[in-house]
C-alpha cells in the first residue's frame, strides 16, 4: 500500500523501545475526606505491533487506564511515555500534537461528529496535523475503500448503521498511521455478527499498518485472538 503523504509512524521509533509505557501509574479520586484509589501502581508497556487485550469486571479501572495512557487525563502519580516522550513534561499543546500524531482512539460510542460526513470525520486528524486538504482527502478515501465505505463517504452519521459508524471510527483512528490504537469496548453496543465484522476489520488493518493495539473488552473470543491478555480488578493489572 502507498502510505504517502505520511510515513508509517512505527518506523520512527526504535524497535527496542516501547511505543507506549507507564511507570508506577496511579489514579486517586477524592471527595472531601473520602479517597478512592481507582488505579494502584501499574507498570505496563506496549511494543511495536503488539496486540493486547485488557479484560476485567466493570468498574475495575480499565477505561481510566486507557484515558491516562492516551494523555486524556492526568495521573495522581507515575509517568506515561509515548514515543519515548514523558507526557507529564510536555505542554498541553505538545501533548495534543503527540496524541494526534501517534495515537488513535476508538470508543464504544464512536464520538464522531454528527454534523460532518463520513469523509469529513475521517479527514479531521490529518487536517489537525497540518496535512494538505487534498492529500488528507485522498488518504481518507483510500482507507474508506478498504473498509467498504467509499460509497458512504458523503453520508452523515444518522444515515449509517452501527457497524458503519464503528468502521468510520476505525478509519479515523488509523488515518494518521499512529503507533498505537487505544480501543475501549469498540463493539460493546453492536450485535455479535456486526461486532465480528468490525473486529476483523480492525485486526486486518492492524496487521497492514504495523500498529499496536490495546483493547479493553468483555469479549473473551476477541481477547484470545490477541498476543497478550491482561486482567484488571480493583485497580490492579496482572497477567490473565
Amino acid at each position: 500500500m502507498n502510505r504517502s503523504p505520511l510515513r508509517n509512524s512505527a518506523t520512527q521509533v526504535k524497535q527496542s523501545r516501547p511505543v507506549l509505557s507507564c511507570i508506577q501509574l496511579t489514579k486517586t479520586f477524592h471527595d472531601g475526606s473520602l479517597y478512592v484509589e481507582v488505579l494502584k501502581p501499574i507498570n505496563f508497556s506496549v511494543q511495536t505491533r503488539e496486540r493486547i487485550a485488557i479484560v476485567g469486571p466493570s468498574g475495575a479501572g480499565k477505561s481510566t487506564l486507557l484515558h491516562l495512557l492516551g494523555g486524556l487525563d492526568q495521573p495522581s502519580k507515575g509517568e506515561v511515555f509515548l514515543a519515548g516522550q514523558n507526557l507529564a513534561q510536555l505542554t498541553e499543546n505538545h501533548r495534543s500534537h503527540l496524541r494526534n500524531r501517534y495515537l488513535g482512539f476508538i470508543y464504544q460510542f464512536h464520538h464522531l461528529l454528527p454534523e460532518f460526513t463520513v469523509l469529513e470525520n475521517t479527514c479531521i486528524p490529518l487536517l489537525l496535523a497540518g496535512v494538505n486538504p487534498f492529500c488528507a482527502k485522498q488518504k481518507a478515501l483510500s482507507l474508506l475503500k478498504k473498509v467498504g465505505l467509499l460509497r458512504r463517504q458523503h453520508h452523515k452519521l444518522g444515515e449509517l448503521s452501527g457497524g458503519e459508524r464503528q468502521r468510520t471510527a476505525i478509519v479515523r483512528a488509523l488515518v494518521n498511521n499512529p503507533l498505537c490504537i487505544l480501543a475501549d469496548e469498540p463493539t460493546g453496543n453492536l450485535d455479535s455478527h456486526t461486532a465480528e465484522q468490525v473486529y476483523q476489520t480492525l485486526l486486518e488493518l492492524n496487521e497492514e499498518f504495523n500498529t499496536s493495539l490495546v483493547i479493553v473488552t468483555h469479549d473473551q473470543d476477541l481477547a484470545n485472538r490477541l498476543d497478550r491478555i491482561l486482567y484488571m480488578e480493583d485497580g490492579k493489572l496482572s497477567p490473565n
